[in-house]
């Protein structure tokens, strides 16, 4: 490929990015734009669906008082302990795993079970355990992440190339090394990439554990929205769970790159 022939390609893939950015923003903005539009001609009940500029003055209102931070500190600070402790069990129940064939075989009909079943019905068993707190929305999250997070990783183990091991092992090389040398090395991008689905899940368990119990927290701002009939107040909740989430995405996604640029 000549120097010429490289630049015409970069040029290209830029200029697609762009077309993708600006036909995003377009969809965006007409979505915005037409819901704007049918709110103040009245051509949606407002009452139920509000409309932008309504929602962005209230969010607004409450951030001139600071009524929205304490809500949003406490939502993303149990969706990060959650995050961080069910990747944590997860990547270590999945080592259990591999490590142990009698543990994977006797374990493994107790976690298709607990990840076929449905995780908000184990809402009120962390409440009762747990107390109508920080723990039980955690422990909401933990249901909600560590078996799907086990999962994946245990996987990835399972799909790691057995030549690589039989190598290993035929040069004297123990468990613990075939692990360290072969398994964890082979397995690290998915175990990063993990990362990002468990932001999504961390968010589920916290927002369903928030609409079970919690006084303080975006996930209780939707329910007392929807208590006292003010759906303004539920759709820009609504609205600051999608900035903050994807924030705390990005973020993952760019400790992700980092991580694996490292390795």
């Amino acid at each position: 490929m000549t120097l010429q022939t490289h630049k015409t390609y970069l040029a290209g893939r830029r200029r697609h990015r762009l077309q993708v950015r600006l036909t995003q923003l377009a969809i965006l903005i007409l979505f915005f734009g037409s819901w704007e539009w049918a709110g103040r001609t009245k051509a949606i009940d407002v009452l139920l669906f509000s409309y932008p500029s309504k929602i962005v003055g209230l969010l607004a209102d409450m951030t001139r008082d600071g009524s929205i931070f304490p809500h949003i500190g406490m939502t993303v600070t149990e969706t990060v302990i959650g995050f961080f402790l069910g990747t944590v069990f997860g990547t270590a129940l999945a080592v259990m795993l591999w490590w142990s064939p009698f543990v994977e075989r006797v374990l493994d009909p107790y976690i298709v079970v607990l990840n076929s079943m449905p995780k908000v019905a184990l809402g009120p068993l962390f409440i009762v355990g747990l107390g109508p707190g920080m723990l039980s929305i955690i422990g909401t999250t933990l249901a909600v992440n560590v078996i799907i997070t086990t999962l994946v990783i245990f996987a990835s183990f399972r799909e790691v190339d057995s030549g690589y091991i039989k190598v290993v092992q035929l040069f004297g090389g123990t468990r613990t090394q075939v692990f360290r040398k072969v398994i964890l090395p082979a397995a690290y991008p998915a175990i990063v990439s993990t990362l990002k689905v468990n932001v999504g899940l961390s968010w589920v368990g916290v927002i369903v554990g928030e609409f079970l119990v919690s006084q303080q927290g975006l996930g209780y701002l939707i329910v007392y929205g929807f208590q006292v009939f003010n759906f303004t107040l539920v759709l820009g909740t609504l609205f600051l769970i999608a900035i903050v989430a994807t924030l705390m995405y990005q973020a993952v996604a760019w400790l992700e790159k980092r991580l694996i640029r490292s390795n």
